[in-house]
């Protein structure tokens, strides 16, 4: 008994939309997608989501990771400075084309407005958003 290919296809992307959608890492790949850079620290995701532990914020990226939407990219030893992040998360490539092609990026202009738009930030975060970041995006 054979199964069709594009059948096991259908149900991978059915399944990976449905887990990507998840309030949590939807939130998450929407703070990716408003960072002014794309590549927010851990700091960062985790003061974009109050609502969440610091540990679920963790979890999730890590799963996102695992599954190919994100990738975790860090800076070389010599372009880390003290009281800085060194390691940053974005979209895979693999990661934007899945969610580009579930139209799932039509609001990333928006997204990166409203970002703008945050005023009350703490002073650490405004830091992190000024910290040395890697050029692979």
């Amino acid at each position: 008994m054979s199964t069709d290919v594009g059948t096991v296809d259908k149900t991978r992307n059915r399944e990976l939309v449905h887990f990507v959608t998840q309030q949590t890492r939807f939130a998450l790949v929407g703070n990716i997608l408003q960072h002014p850079e794309g590549l927010p620290s851990m700091y960062e995701l985790e003061e974009l989501n109050p609502s969440v532990s610091d540990a679920t914020v963790y979890k999730h990226i890590q799963k996102l990771i695992d599954a190919g939407i994100v990738k975790e990219v860090a800076l070389d030893g010599d372009e880390r400075r003290q009281g800085y992040p060194w390691k940053f998360y974005g979209l895979s490539d693999e990661g934007r084309e899945f969610l580009n092609d579930h139209n799932l990026l039509a609001a990333e202009e928006t997204l990166q407005r409203i970002y703008d738009t945050i005023s009350d930030k703490p002073e650490k975060m405004v830091k992190y958003e000024n910290a040395p970041r890697p050029d692979s995006r």
